[in-house]
């Protein structure tokens, strides 16, 4: 059925056009749903967009967790970065579980809290995350306060504010298992 729907071209508001995408494309492996960039931009806020062409129609996939974790920090040297309106961070936002947003004097930044068990626990937490952040060479303010509230907090210094980078980066730290620093809930 779906091999059908690809032959017969829906409404289309530009002229028809031949496909850019194939059935092995949009079933993926197994017949599991897939998507294949085609086109790669990226726009002044330093967010890609991906945009795929089926039919004359424009499609755009907003970026997921996932896809964010998969991507890689650009360096802050390039030209082309600028810091994202507090709007596209706010669209952001949910793809990087856990994070808040924060605007200090004008300045926003990503924030985010734990609990660990220990003085210690916070040390090896401060590790685990300082290895990712050396490997996309993008590094967030790391904060132990009192003995076991620890607080990251990620922005790009060199524009002043949120770019794609930060929220790569913390896509990244959400896929740490830390469990094993953490202090456990006391339930009510």
């Amino acid at each position: 059925m779906i091999a059908r729907m690809l032959r017969t071209p829906f409404l289309s508001l530009s002229k028809f056009q031949v496909p850019l995408v194939s059935l092995p494309v949009l079933l993926g492996s197994h017949g599991r749903c897939g998507t294949q960039v085609i086109e790669n931009n990226r726009d002044p806020t330093g967010i890609s967009s991906n945009k795929i062409s089926v039919y004359g129609f424009r499609m755009f996939f907003t970026a997921t967790a996932k896809d964010l974790s998969a991507k890689k920090c650009v360096p802050c040297n390039t030209k082309d970065l600028r810091a994202m309106t507090e709007e596209t961070a706010s669209k952001l936002i949910p793809k990087v579980d856990g994070w808040n947003l924060a605007n200090e004097g004008g300045t926003l930044k990503l924030k985010r809290s734990w609990k660990v068990k220990s003085f210690t626990k916070g040390l090896e937490m401060f590790q685990l995350i300082s290895d990712i952040a050396e490997a996309e060479g993008h590094h967030p303010d790391l904060h132990l306060v009192g003995w076991n509230n620890v607080t990251v907090e990620i922005w790009t210094h060199a524009v002043g504010g949120l770019t794609e980078n930060d929220f790569i980066l913390a896509a990244k730290i959400n896929t740490l298992d830390l469990h094993h620093l953490l202090r456990k809930k006391v339930s009510a």
